[in-house]
């Protein structure tokens, strides 16, 4: 029967535990949080930059990488979440394309970055969540792009010198910087630099690495730069089709191309991004005394006990 307070008096009613919840997006949907969700610790990663096409392109740049604890949520409300796709590799003396954006729409939504297109034929690498690498092609020094504070790093420089050639350098990933071009007037051994290594999470119970960056295509007949660790695609280098894309669900950066002659033209393109969503366990206890509200959410949520 209802007291004077509106409260409800019956049989002691057991503990509402909810237990965690780890959602994982690997594509675009609606996050609906547990009844009793207040807050929320995110991962969410942006979708790679592709790598630059032919000649001796950079890597592309890693996703934007944003994670922290606390992000507050309303139990029992959804909330759209973007998963951004890789951006395209580059073709014949064109950049790669960037990555597209992440978004988390809880109220303060979060956005991460998409990852910055890797260059090609003396260009600068391009900004992103982590930036694009740099390549020289006989062109003054270029510059990787920057990253986006707290999101990523700056690709690889070419610093060319002289009548000096380079190779592609690698993309930023989300834990470093991506490697520099190799530069001189030996095109053999110009390797590409490697790609920026990502960060790891063990927000879904073990540690993986995401975020690496693309590596940069080598100079003619010399070794593509290795993608970073956390899913970055490799430079191309003298073995045909060597050149890879970034890995699926990490936002790691494409592999970037080399010269005409090695298949295959095209830099490769950058993975696509992923968001994770953790609710801690927790519990609602309830005495035999209730207010309306609560029975309220208990009935709606299935976990009221009579």
């Amino acid at each position: 029967m209802a007291n004077s307070n509106g409260g409800i008096v019956g049989v002691d009613n057991p503990a509402v535990v909810q237990p965690e919840v780890i959602t994982t997006f690997n594509s675009s949907g609606t996050l609906t949080t547990a009844p009793y969700t207040t807050a929320v610790e995110h991962l969410v990663i942006a979708g790679g930059g592709g790598g630059g096409g032919i000649y001796y392109a950079g890597g592309g740049g890693a996703g934007g990488y944003l994670t922290a604890t606390g992000n507050p949520v309303s139990g029992n409300s959804p909330y759209p979440v973007t998963v951004g796709a890789g951006g395209a590799g580059g073709g014949t003396s064109a950049d790669g394309a960037a990555g597209s954006n992440s978004v988390l729409g809880t109220p303060s939504a979060i956005t991460s970055i998409g990852g910055g297109g890797g260059a090609s034929n003396g260009r600068n690498g391009a900004t992103g969540g982590s930036g694009g690498g740099a390549v020289g092609h006989s062109a003054p020094g270029t510059t990787g792009g920057a990253g986006t504070s707290g999101q990523g790093n700056a690709g690889g420089n070419a610093p060319v010198t002289g009548s000096n050639d380079s190779s592609g350098a690698g993309g930023g990933g989300a834990g470093a910087v991506g490697v520099n071009a190799t530069s001189g007037t030996n095109g053999p051994t110009l390797a590409g630099g490697a790609g920026g290594a990502g960060l790891a999470s063990s927000i879904t119970g073990s540690s993986v690495t995401r975020a690496g960056g693309g590596g940069g295509g080598g100079y003619f007949s010399a070794a593509g730069g290795a993608g970073g660790t956390g899913g970055g695609g490799n430079g191309n280098g003298p073995g045909a089709d060597s050149v890879t894309a970034g890995t699926a669900n990490t936002g790691g950066g494409g592999g970037g191309a080399m010269h005409a002659s090695r298949a295959p033209p095209n830099g490769a393109a950058g993975g696509s991004g992923v968001v994770i969503v953790k609710e801690a366990a927790g519990s609602n206890v309830g005495s035999g005394i209730w207010d309306m509200n609560s029975v309220y959410d208990a009935v709606k949520a299935g976990t009221w006990s009579s």
